[in-house]
């Protein structure tokens, strides 16, 4: 069992395996909806980009390649951000985090209503944003770990996940019709202003859990020794699996909110208010999918399933994926794009949810906010990848060439992570190599594998 040796000054010990009890469960949903809510904001600041993509690269008169830059520019110190501040959550609280990082997503938004505003305003903006916005899904899945044991995780890591599908659904119709009723420029106004909103509501109503994290709380990860090293959590085949898995759903994704409008109106030929409607679509469809895998994973895991059962058939369902990215991007028929868009191709999100509980069961709390941030790291080089890649593919003559080889390459990308992540993520025989405790029986009173 993991020992929690308190200093005086904090207060009464956490229960002795570092979970919050039943009591707990209901100012923890309350943290996780508004968590949710951090991360809608989260996603819509990342839409806005894509959605006013076609009119702001008219008006602004920049290229494809200048528009990739600007997109990649958004991720320039997102990965080191995120690897940054989640080392911070050892000393600081992950309420003051949150807080501060989305006052800085409005600091770097509205400066675009002005307009004087360029290529370059651009450019210097979405580094902040992006530097703001690389620790959050870390830190906020850090804070609300402090909510939740182990096993009662997989619910609310998905309800959290769907921050990124329906940040995106919400997000698409109500920026187009500011965007085309307004001009692009209110569309990152209106997201800016949102953060200031989300900010204002968590600085009267969030906090942490009652799982010490940090402070003068010792912890100790097993029965008879410290917490592993990093670098030994960091080795593990589950880290390794889990990280590149992540990568790949995270360029799918970034590859789509960057480019998904501009390819549905330059190549299929929709209209802006369609090609809004089949981005709201998208992101409905995701959100069902993560929602499915939360409800489903966390009831197999309630009745003695493994997170490596879990892993095996999300990777599946990644090479599924996979394989339907590919048709899409070599299909001319448009209607079968769209049902192939909305629907298998979205299997590939799984692979992020998956990622942040199979990461923290091999992670003592102590050392969960940096090793999820370390994930982060890894995954959120797609984000500057992925634009830069795509922006160089369809720049020129060859549009709608370029943008079937971007979208081949993430199919390749997403089967490849999937096969992975069937064959490498075992959670609970790494955990038992790096000497963390096992997860307490199930109610049934079966002990997990």
């Amino acid at each position: 069992m993991t020992t929690v040796t308190p200093d005086a000054a904090d207060g009464p010990a956490a229960p002795a395996d570092g979970a919050p009890d039943r009591a707990g469960r209901a100012p923890g949903w309350r943290a996780t909806w508004l968590l949710l809510a951090f991360m809608l904001v989260n996603f819509a600041d990342k839409t806005v980009l894509g959605l006013a993509a076609t009119p702001m690269m008219h008006d602004l008169g920049i290229t494809h390649a200048q528009y990739g830059r600007a997109a990649a520019a958004f991720f320039a110190l997102f990965s080191l951000a995120a690897l940054g501040v989640s080392a911070l959550t050892r000393r600081i609280s992950t309420t003051t985090l949150l807080l501060v990082l989305a006052l800085l997503w409005s600091a770097a938004q509205l400066p675009m209503l002005l307009g004087a505003a360029g290529l370059g305003t651009l450019l210097v903006t979405r580094v902040l944003l992006g530097a703001a916005e690389g620790p959050a899904f870390p830190v906020a899945t850090h804070s609300l770990y402090t909510w939740f044991p182990d096993r009662e995780r997989s619910l609310p890591t998905a309800v959290l996940g769907l921050g990124s599908a329906a940040g995106v659904a919400l997000a698409a119709p109500l920026l187009t019709a500011v965007i085309n009723g307004a001009g692009w420029r209110w569309g990152f106004g209106a997201v800016g202003l949102a953060g200031l909103v989300w900010a204002l509501v968590w600085r009267r109503l969030g906090r942490e859990g009652p799982e010490p994290i940090r402070g003068g709380t010792v912890l100790r990860a097993t029965s008879d020794g410290p917490e592993p090293p990093l670098r030994r959590i960091l080795l593990t085949g589950t880290w390794i699996a889990c990280a590149l898995g992540a990568f790949a759903s995270y360029w799918a994704t970034v590859s789509s909110l960057t480019w998904g409008a501009d390819y549905l109106r330059t190549v299929t030929g929709l209209t802006a208010t369609q090609a809004g409607l089949v981005t709201m679509g998208t992101g409905l469809s995701s959100a069902l999918v993560i929602t499915a895998f939360g409800m489903l994973s966390q009831r197999t895991r309630r009745r003695g399933g493994t997170l490596t059962g879990v892993a095996r058939w999300t990777g599946l369902a990644a090479v599924v994926a996979g394989g339907a990215s590919a048709v899409f991007a070599v299909t001319g028929s448009v209607p079968l794009k769209l049902v192939l868009l909305i629907g298998p191709c979205v299997l590939s999100t799984m692979l992020l949810i998956l990622a942040q509980t199979a990461v923290a069961r091999i992670t003592p709390p102590g050392r969960r906010g940096v090793v999820l941030g370390a994930t982060a790291f890894v995954y959120s080089l797609a984000g500057v990848l992925s634009p830069l890649v795509v922006g160089s593919l369809t720049t020129g003559s060859h549009l709608a060439a370029g943008y079937r080889e971007g979208y081949l390459l993430s199919a390749a990308m997403v089967g490849a992570a999937g096969l992975l992540v069937t064959l490498l993520v075992r959670p609970e025989r790494d955990a038992a190599r790096l000497g963390l405790p096992p997860e307490p029986p199930t109610a049934a009173g079966h002990p997990a594998a």
